[in-house]
């Protein structure tokens, strides 16, 4: 596959939070803000389906001459997806459900260049602690949980629920930064020449 020179990516998401570790790395791209349809096919499994949308995504931002990275983020307990919640029911019955239980959280990358992609799920394990209801209810009274898969953050105030993960930490926020180093990396992208301060 042909190197690519830097200044050639841009991430086909609306979440600031990829943004925010792309930046992390030092990677220099623009954004784009696809829209897609994230319903689940029929008897998709979860790693199907969250390596489908990233890849989705990353078709749906493409431009001619980028290469497009999409990424989504789910929350998957006893084998069912939890999305983003529609309401504050829904919210605090999905925190409830998460509470003294272990889920996964698992995070589709692809890479898309107009004729070629790529794409990993990184999956990782999240213990939560006991949460109460009263907790629960002020959490959403947070505004945190409104727009993130499973109903909390864990970069932010959610990671008061959180006992322990086993995994990667980033792909939990949303975005695997070493498995997306590597990704972009076997494409024939120079990463390096893209960080603007290296």
């Amino acid at each position: 596959m042909a190197d690519y020179p830097a200044k050639q990516l841009v991430l086909s998401s609306s979440s600031p939070r990829r943004a925010d570790l792309l930046k992390q790395i030092g990677l220099e791209f623009s954004i784009s803000h696809p829209q897609v349809d994230e319903t689940p096919m029929q008897n998709e499994a979860p790693d199907a389906y969250v390596e489908r949308l990233a890849l989705s995504k990353s078709k749906a931002g493409w431009a001619e001459g980028f290469v497009s990275l999409g990424a989504d983020t789910i929350v998957v307990h006893d084998g069912k997806l939890l999305g983003k919640p529609d309401s504050a029911a829904e919210g605090i019955w999905m925190l409830r459900c998460l509470s003294e239980q272990t889920h996964q959280v698992m995070t589709g990358v692809a890479l898309y260049d107009g004729l070629h992609f790529e794409s990993v799920v990184v999956t990782s394990d999240v213990s939560f602690r006991a949460i109460s209801l009263e907790e629960a209810q002020a959490y959403w009274r947070s505004g945190e949980a409104k727009d993130k898969a499973g109903g909390y953050g864990i970069q932010g105030l959610g990671a008061v629920f959180c006992e322990k993960i086993a995994g990667s930490y980033t792909a939990i926020v949303g975005l695997p930064v070493f498995e997306t180093e590597v990704l972009l990396q076997s494409f024939g992208i120079d990463t390096w020449a893209m960080r603007a301060n290296v």
